[in-house]
């Protein structure tokens, strides 16, 4: 798309805005419950796509996309109208008789731009947010998952017009047209290097912004865990997706106590869930494009692998891989694996620990298994990330009841539920003054009378 129909596009959208339709809830509800119906209908279709795109069987599809878009827009349609009703708060006696109340109001023609790991749920669900609070939107999937957006164009279009909800599909110059517009809200989803150019261009029309970003998230595990059960729940949340997932465990970070006993765990849960033969498991996806497979390849060491390492450049798949012995200078560890790779450090004391994690840049999620409920607690508290798990991984952002997002380096704001809808939202604080009663004592000429009611008020 062009530039000039990317402003017309744009301009549409905030015309429709100010008509004031989408300030309507009914209009809001109406719009989910045929996009919900929208998606049911075009199921197949997604999980064709997200197979064609990223090798994903058709119960991690759902699992991990369909099914999570759908029980997003299932809650917002149970809890909208409460969400969308002004909030009364306290009227400080100075200023009787009055009411104060809060009013969430739409933030106006919102652009969410997302990736390619997660490309159904990651462009749906902060759309049904922005929906939900009363915002037409813009969607810019990434050019690195064609299907998935051929499909959710299709989508899209049978649902809304355009000047509603729309979709720009294409790569860079599409990206840097849409930047250079402007836009009430940004939400985007991808990398640090892309979030921070959208971050520059927004500043050009001090738009605000939410960037979902990534970063190094480590699994801490302690010599009180359940070793069977960590290496479980690890294996799953490490490779799902063959890795390619923004809150995947990063690095395994384990007490040195336990590190070899955890290791040989691990490698039996890898190939209890995957088998010995990964690379010809149909439930098992494939990297996104010959670039990133070449880029995780290159992150191997194969000295250091203790499982896997092998991979097929035509099928795009490379094995579950372990990598034991692993240190903060090797290759592995100087960037966001975003792959099946699984590096092992060791450390000694949790303090250590903690201190080396903060060292580095704010994970998008941090991880801890352990039975010792004083250590969880250290950790949690002491470390700066932006959400994860006890004893678990992944799960924390499959749900609408909290907020998702990172913190740092790893970006800011949050999504899913109230926390979605209060992103795409503007509060408005207002104070309904009556104009029965009026207190003199605020005007002038300021007397002795009046400068005593001030302090009596104000203190």
């Amino acid at each position: 798309m062009e530039a000039t129909q990317i402003n017309k596009l744009v301009q549409s959208q905030r015309h429709f805005f100010l008509t004031g339709t989408t300030l309507d809830v009914n209009v809001r509800i109406d719009a989910l419950k045929k996009l919900y119906s929208a998606i049911k209908k075009h199921e197949n279709e997604i999980y064709d796509a997200l197979y064609k795109d990223l090798g994903k069987s058709q119960f991690e599809s759902y699992m991990c996309e369909v099914g999570l878009t759908l029980s997003e827009i299932s809650y917002m349609l149970k809890h909208i109208r409460k969400f969308s009703r002004e909030k009364n708060v306290p009227t400080p006696l100075a200023q009787f008789h009055s009411r104060s109340f809060k009013k969430p109001s739409p933030r106006g023609v919102v652009l969410i731009m997302s990736p390619w790991n997660y490309p159904f749920l990651l462009t749906m669900e902060p759309l049904v947010d922005a929906i939900a609070a009363g915002n037409t939107a813009i969607l810019k999937p990434s050019a690195y998952s064609p299907y998935v957006s051929d499909v959710m164009c299709l989508i899209i279009k049978e649902v809304f017009d355009p000047a509603y909800v729309s979709v720009v599909t294409g790569g860079r110059a599409e990206n840097n047209c849409l930047l250079n517009e402007h836009f009430d809200y940004i939400f985007f989803t991808g990398s640090q290097a892309v979030g921070k150019e959208v971050m520059r261009k927004a500043a050009e029309y001090l738009t605000p912004v939410t960037l979902e970003l990534g970063g190094k998230s480590p699994c801490i595990v302690t010599e009180s865990a359940d070793l069977k059960l960590a290496a479980r729940r690890i294996v799953f949340g490490k490779f799902l997706n063959c890795g390619q997932t923004c809150v995947a465990p990063d690095y395994i970070y384990v007490q040195d106590s336990i590190k070899d006993q955890l290791v040989k765990e691990l490698i039996n849960e890898t190939k209890r869930q995957f088998t010995d033969s990964p690379l010809n498991n149909n439930d098992y996806g494939k990297i996104v494009n010959e670039k990133h497979f070449n880029r995780i390849s290159g992150l191997i060491n194969n000295s250091k692998v203790v499982l896997g390492g092998a991979s097929n450049a035509d099928s795009l798949r490379i094995e579950p891989t372990i990598m034991d012995n692993v240190t903060f200078d090797d290759a592995v560890m100087q960037e966001e694996i975003f792959g099946p790779l699984m590096p092992i450090l060791a450390f000694h004391s949790v303090e250590e620990a903690v201190n080396t994690v903060n060292a580095h840049m704010h994970p998008l999620a941090l991880y801890i298994f352990t039975k010792n409920k004083k250590e969880a607690r250290y950790v949690t508290s002491r470390c700066n990330y932006g959400g994860g798990c006890i004893n678990d991984t992944i799960i924390h952002l499959a749900t609408s009841k909290m907020g998702f997002g990172g913190f740092g380096e790893s970006g800011m704001g949050s999504y899913h539920g109230k926390a979605g809808f209060d992103t795409f939202s503007h509060y408005k604080s207002i104070v309904d003054k009556k104009c029965w009663l009026d207190l003199p004592m605020r005007y002038q000429p300021y007397t002795k009378t009046n400068n005593s009611l001030i302090h009596m008020f104000l203190k």
